[in-house]
């Protein structure tokens, strides 16, 4: 299926793919594994970078200051005079590559891979060396001589376990399903972001929507203001509309002065989402005009079943806590492998004072170890992580219901606001034409002032109710996209 363009910006959300959650592993006993357990995990990340898009970086003034730790301290380095006009496509690009939260997850994702580095290096031998090199005063006292005997010893030793009941192929496995829960956990962010970063967007396309609309009605009114004043002084008026004129006037400059606010803040937040460098300030592109919505604006062409087993087949989130799952079912077994066999083989090479008359000596042989009283502690480990692995599986069903509950928030919303644009486009002709007739019926003398106030107000709101409807529509779209895709 091919989503359309979001009807705003035009952008593309991408397409949805379906995801069949993988089979937990089988049951191992001992350390002989079923597949291959250190090479199995591709190496498919060094830094993460490959889970971001491989589109070219945005220009150099909107990247973050590569140095994290870095205050401003002067007015000019937080001066915000650079105003950068962006649209959606580009801000969701550009907080792929800032946003400071997608970065811990990239880092989060370095760790995991570090640590199932650690985890393979067990299934390879342990080469130790030492030396010792002592001084010591023997005294004659017969002989009244005092002597310093030195010596030099050195030992290289190999260590390798050939058996552990199963623990390193366990841990090997645990750490392979923390990658893939990290690597998930990028993929979550990202779509976080996307989503927050849309509807911040929208946010800041609303407020200068309304800016628009205010300042129109501010211009109206201040018209309507002197052609009061004018009717007055040619005593065909009453100072009674000059005062309705005036009050309606100021009401409309508040409505500007706070629109005018809600631009600035909403500049701010998707400044500090994108975590934009602090003298750039970012403007939205113009929302499409109601006379071209049916032509612009983006279906979703799945029913609300559809929508809801396609959530269920594609969210990362249930992904993860079949990863986590996994992970402490294999912690469980590390843990009651602690107790079980362990055999290694060793040899090792050994100089004996090396500056006087050196002798070597050299051994290999085989070492046994088993726990056989711990006071239960092993038990206790393994079934704290049988207790995550249940928890996991509540979460997982838990997660669904969520998924199912933001697939219909979604999905009612936008069909709602879809029929809201569409009567709000209707009003809006009829509220024009309605102040068009109040205007003229106050020119030929058979209206009053009240009605062209009256219609104003009525066609103010109506543009208003329109821009809340279509961009309340983009949210809920991207917000359906979210609940679906992955």
């Amino acid at each position: 299926m091919n989503i359309s363009h979001l009807f705003l910006t035009h952008i593309v959300f991408g397409g949805l793919l379906t995801i069949v959650p993988p089979a937990l592993a089988n049951t191992i006993d001992g350390d002989t594994p079923a597949e291959p357990p250190v090479d199995s995990v591709p190496e498919q990340l060094s830094t993460g970078e490959s889970l971001l898009n491989e589109s070219p970086l945005p220009p150099q003034e909107l990247l973050a200051d590569p140095n994290p730790l870095n205050v401003p301290a002067s007015e000019v380095e937080v001066l915000a005079d650079d105003e950068q006009t962006l649209s959606l496509e580009a801000a969701i690009e550009l907080t792929y590559v800032n946003n400071q939260d997608l970065q811990v997850a990239l880092l989060e994702l370095e760790q995991a891979q570090a640590a199932l580095a650690e985890a393979r290096a067990a299934f390879s031998p342990v080469i130790t060396t030492s030396a010792d090199f002592t001084a010591q005063e023997a005294n004659d006292f017969l002989n009244d001589d005092d002597d310093i005997d030195t010596s030099l010893d050195a030992l290289v030793r190999v260590n390798y376990d050939i058996f552990t009941s199963g623990q390193r192929i366990a841990t090997v496995r645990a750490a392979k399903e923390q990658v893939r829960l990290s690597e998930l956990e990028v993929t979550r962010r990202r779509q976080e972001l996307r989503l927050e970063t849309a509807t911040i967007y929208y946010d800041l396309q609303e407020s200068g929507e309304q800016i628009r609309i205010n300042r129109a009605f501010v211009e109206e009114a201040q018209r309507n203001q002197r052609d009061n004043e004018l009717r007055r002084q040619a005593g065909v008026g009453t100072q009674f509309d000059v005062l309705r004129a005036d009050v309606q006037l100021a009401n409309a400059q508040q409505a500007l002065i706070q629109s005018q606010a809600a631009q600035r803040i909403a500049r701010r937040n998707l400044a500090r989402l994108l975590n934009l460098p602090s003298t750039v300030t970012i403007s939205a592109t113009p929302v499409i005009a109601p006379e071209n919505w049916e032509e612009s604006y983006a279906r979703w062409q799945l029913t609300l079943e559809e929508s809801i087993l396609l959530g269920f087949q594609a969210r990362v989130e249930l992904e993860q806590q079949l990863a986590q799952r996994e992970i402490s079912t294999q912690q469980a077994r590390a843990a009651r492998a602690a107790n079980g066999p362990q055999v290694g083989l060793f040899a090792e090479y050994r100089w004996d004072d090396l500056l006087d008359d050196s002798s070597d000596t050299y051994r290999f042989g085989a070492q046994f170890n088993m726990v056989l009283v711990d006071g239960g502690a092993a038990r206790a480990r393994a079934r704290q992580q049988e207790a995550n692995a249940d928890i996991a599986e509540q979460q997982f069903s838990e997660q669904l219901d969520r998924v199912r509950f933001e697939v219909e928030d979604a999905y009612f919303t936008l069909r709602s606001n879809e029929e809201n644009v569409r009567t709000a486009r209707t009003t809006i002709v009829q509220a024009t034409t309605a102040l068009e007739l109040a205007n003229l019926r106050l020119d030929a003398g058979v209206g009053t002032q009240l009605d062209v106030l009256t219609a104003q107000s009525e066609l103010t709101e109506a543009e208003g109710n329109w821009v809340s409807a279509a961009l309340g529509y983009n949210r809920a779209f991207a917000s359906l996209q979210r609940a679906v895709t992955n």
